[in-house]
Order: C-alpha cells, then structure tokens, then sequence
C-alpha cells in the first residue's frame, strides 16, 4: 500500500478530529473516518495473527504504529470519550512495541473517561499497565532502571485509585523496588554497594509487593535489603561509641 500524500494526510486529520469531537462519551466512535481505521486494524491484526514469532510480531507493531498518529492525536486532542476499539488497541501494541511514553499518554485519555479495553484482553485498562508495564522491566524489555522508575511511577499515578487485582498491585510495586536498586528481572547485583537511600526505598515496595502477594517472589531480596541496612545501622553505632576512658 502506497504512503499517503501529505495532502491525504492532511484530509485525514480533519476527518479524524471531526468524527473524534462529533463523538458522544460511552457510545462508539461513528464515521467514515473511524470506519477506515477499523478496516486498517482488522487487516493489521490478520498480518499479526500469520506471523508465529513473537519478536517479528513486535517488529511489524513498531512498522505500523505511526500509521495511527494522525487517529491518536485526533482522539486525544479533541475526543469526548467515545468508545474507540482503535485507540484501546493500539494503546496495548504501544506497550508491546516499547514505547511507553505514547502508551501512558493513550491510556490517561482512556482511563479519564472509562475506556474499556477490547474483550480479547480480558482486563481493565488499569490492571493491564499494572501487570504488562512492570512485566516489561522484569523481563529485561526497558534501556535503563532509571528509564523504568519514571515510567513505574507514572502506572502508579494513573492507576492510584484503581480498584485491580493485588497479583497486578504486587507485580508494579515489585518492579519499582527493584529498578530502585538496578536488578533485573533474576539477574544478581551486589547488596553491599547499594546506596543507603535506594535500599531503603526498594524494601519500602518488596515489603509492599508481598503483603499484597505473597507468591511476588521477593522474599530473599527483602532479606538482602534488611542485611544491607542492618550493616549501615551497626556501621553508625560502632562509629559513635565513645573511646575507653584513659587511665
């Protein structure tokens, strides 16, 4: 299929935003425009359903993404809250493609007016950050720790006053906790060299993660973080202890 012209782009924006303020909260998007997009989905997700391998269906995700743009911005800029099967799917490709800042920024607008997801994703869209987010920084899938802690907090932001399932609650606060300390999904780090403040902050959210789940797995890592603080205290108390009177 050729790329559009920009002049076709440009008409496709005006029919995007137009069918995006005509829209009425709860009922679904209606239009030639939104009927477009819906034949463009179907088709995507019938190339997505030939491909076996899970890395080249993320790889044709990142391809066809930016397809979306002009619908995404149309939606978020002048939507009322209809109900968009497009948007709240794309929103769940974003995540698997990797890019979370677009994907954060879908699911506000979705989550300020009570989108729900399409019925094959079988969750909410609170519940869905809270488990495919955080799994994606325990599984390896993020740059940096510190890229995750911006990204984590931002979940729990969006999702503070969300009513989901403790197993999803658990998992964020696991993944937080441990992108406070740079591990790693089961890779291994040295307790010791942790700085006081992040070992305290990460044993805050694995103590969290586990009163909500006790299965989180986290239990020996909040033994190494309690260790870890024990030396400092100890370090304190021998440096503070007055010398031996002389005689």
């Amino acid at each position: 299929m050729p790329n559009p012209s920009p002049a076709q782009r440009h008409a496709a924006r005006i029919l995007a935003a137009k069918a995006a303020a005509q829209s009425r909260h709860g009922q679904p998007v209606q239009g030639s425009a939104y009927d477009l997009m819906l034949a463009k989905l179907i088709n995507d997700k019938q190339r997505l359903k030939a491909i076996q391998s899970i890395q080249r269906k993320i790889d044709l995700k990142r391809d066809i993404l930016p397809d979306y743009d002009d619908w995404i911005d149309s939606a978020l800029q002048h939507g009322n809250g209809a109900q968009d099967i497009v948007l709240t799917t794309v929103l769940v490709w974003h995540i698997d493609a990797g890019d979370y800042a677009r994907a954060l920024e879908i699911a506000q607008y979705c989550l300020k007016h009570s989108l729900s997801l399409p019925d094959q994703y079988h969750r909410d869209i609170a519940t869905m950050l809270m488990d495919e987010i955080p799994g994606a920084y325990l599984a390896g899938r993020f740059e940096t720790p510190a890229q995750a802690q911006e990204t984590l907090r931002a979940v729990q932001l969006l999702t503070v006053n969300a009513d989901a399932p403790d197993q999803a609650s658990a998992k964020l606060y696991k993944a937080l906790g441990y992108a406070q300390i740079g591990k790693i999904g089961n890779g291994d780090i040295d307790f010791d060299q942790l700085q006081e403040a992040d070992a305290s902050k990460a044993l805050d959210n694995l103590r969290r993660a586990l009163d909500l789940f006790q299965g989180i797995g986290v239990k020996k890592d909040i033994e190494r973080l309690e260790r870890r603080l024990k030396k400092t205290v100890e370090s304190e108390g021998t440096s503070n202890t007055p010398p031996p009177p002389t005689t």
